[in-house]
């Protein structure tokens, strides 16, 4: 296992004293040329968190570390001009005065003209906006401006780099398209991340590793697989995108589930929390499967060009199916459901309101 390049540990910061923690034990590392995100709503601390790795804020208690220099503890802080970490704000922060290469070249204005002309070129070049220099920011498209920001954060080689919802203004066709250059982008150079997001999608496309925060703790620390599929929590299982909860009894391996006998991932045994992913269900008509699943009726469908989204009601309860495009089911058919794939094991300290049973997408 290679050496991490940033170490957070056990992060705590309040703004006002009589305010409860903005993040509380804040913990996880960075490694070289690694993508990692962080994942939550509004106001759970993940920009908090990326402001005090960047030296805007400091942090009531803990440690930042990079390349096993501290950066941050109770008897140190190094300003955040001196930790060569580089910085991409959520509204770019573009001079509106300077045109393109002017705003690239003032990531480098401590060096000399000829270095900093030669950079600029160079890190414009990556970014694909070498005939757009000598345009002004209102000039641009959002994207362009997105890659200016990135361009002028590169610019002084920075080994980590912090990127604070830098996609989130776009429109979702420009998004997807300019996420995936500043990834390749990233990749290329060997630079490291850390994004900051509320877009599960996002986290789980752009980044190797994520972690995902509720009121400023870290819940879950993982690859986008593994947090995904092997959820640790129902919050966790709930904000990486649609779910169904299910109560349940394990014994031996397997719960009896209104979708019939079902296997169930990992060693539990005991009531139980499940979560199963709309994915994981599969509509069969109700005469062609009998395995213990009761009958339910189609009461919504959503039409999503490479999919469909389904409802369906079983004893009262709503439950998510996804299924591909040539699905030939309608609103009102009866059908039976079968979990098609493993179950994943929500500890019941992670029980969800009954209001959640029918989660929706975030």
């Amino acid at each position: 296992m290679p050496t991490p390049l940033l170490i957070v540990n056990a992060l705590t910061k309040r703004f006002g004293t009589n305010q409860l923690p903005t993040i509380k034990n804040v913990s996880f590392s960075v490694y070289p040329g690694e993508i990692f995100a962080l994942l939550g709503p509004s106001g759970c601390g993940k920009t908090t968190t990326l402001r005090i790795i960047a030296g805007f804020e400091q942090a009531d208690t803990g440690t930042v570390i990079m390349e096993k220099q501290i950066l941050s503890d109770a008897d140190t802080y190094v300003p955040a001009e001196a930790r060569g970490i580089g910085f991409v704000f959520q509204d770019y922060a573009l001079f509106p005065h300077k045109n393109v290469f002017e705003n690239v070249a003032f990531g480098l204005r401590k060096a000399t003209k000829r270095v900093r002309r030669e950079r600029a070129l160079d890190v414009l070049g990556m970014v694909g906006l070498t005939q757009l220099q000598t345009r002004m920011p209102h000039h641009l498209s959002g994207g362009e401006q997105q890659r200016v920001a990135l361009a002028r954060a590169i610019i002084a080689r920075p080994k980590l780099l912090l990127l604070d919802e830098p996609f989130s203004s776009l429109d979702p066709g420009l998004r997807q398209t300019t996420r995936d250059e500043v990834r390749a982008l990233l990749k290329a150079a060997g630079i490291s991340a850390v994004l900051v997001t509320h877009s599960q999608e996002e986290a789980l496309s752009f980044a190797e590793r994520l972690g995902v925060m509720k009121e400023g703790t870290l819940e879950q620390v993982g690859t986008p697989e593994v947090v995904y599929r092997q959820p640790k929590t129902a919050y966790v299982a709930d904000f990486l995108g649609q779910t169904n909860f299910i109560e349940a009894y394990v014994q031996n391996g397997f719960a009896q589930t209104p979708f019939g006998r079902v296997k169930v991932d990992g060693q539990v045994a005991g009531d139980v929390l499940l979560s199963i992913r709309p994915e994981c269900l599969k509509m069969l008509a109700s005469d062609s499967w009998n395995s213990g699943a009761k009958t339910g009726r189609i009461i919504g469908q959503a039409f999503k060009g490479h999919d469909y989204t389904y409802h369906v009601e079983v004893d009262g309860q709503h439950y998510s199916v996804q299924t591909d495009y040539n699905c030939l089911f309608q609103v009102g058919d009866t059908v039976v459901l079968k979990a098609v794939s493993a179950v994943s094991v929500i500890p019941e300290t992670g029980q969800v309101d009954s209001s959640k049973i029918d989660s929706e997408d975030h």
